[in-house]
């Protein structure tokens, strides 16, 4: 029996969830370690956690959000109340990963992006962080994807 293309969509779905997962957990470690992108992805991947992810995707989020991450800070600081630096690592790392597919993610729906961070907050950030995380990419997304917003 093959999968239906809604299952199919549905694992795809799922291993990118559990890709943005890791990768969340991989730019946390990059923040207070500053490991380059190459050493965290290749132990990543060698992690039994990684089965089931999307791994290219881990991948070319894991190293765009690494090489972008200048631009990425310099399109989040207007949408968000103080320095970077004083944000929490795990939301620091989420809204990365969001202004990351918002910029050059085009595929993936806004309102999935944001869905996604608020998710991953949810469960990894710190009390209300969600509604925190939700506000700033609803920001990003209205002038970087204004006309998806429309």
């Amino acid at each position: 029996m093959t999968a239906t293309p809604e299952k199919k969509r549905n694992r795809g779905t799922r291993a990118r969830s559990i890709a943005r997962k890791l990768v969340m957990q991989a730019l946390y470690q990059w923040q207070l370690t500053g490991q380059s992108a190459a050493d965290i992805n290749l132990q990543f991947l060698a992690d039994e956690e990684s089965d089931g992810a999307d791994k290219e995707y881990f991948t070319e989020l894991l190293k765009g959000c690494i090489a972008d991450s200048e631009k990425i800070n310099a399109v989040l600081k207007p949408f968000i109340d103080r320095p970077l630096e004083q944000l929490d690592p795990v939301e620091t790392a989420i809204l990365m990963i969001g202004t990351y597919e918002l910029l050059n993610r085009l595929d993936i729906p806004y309102r999935v992006v944001i869905n996604e961070g608020v998710d991953l907050c949810k469960r990894f950030g710190a009390t209300d962080a969600h509604k925190y995380v939700n506000a700033v990419l609803d920001r990003a997304a209205s002038q970087l994807r204004s006309a998806e917003k429309k």
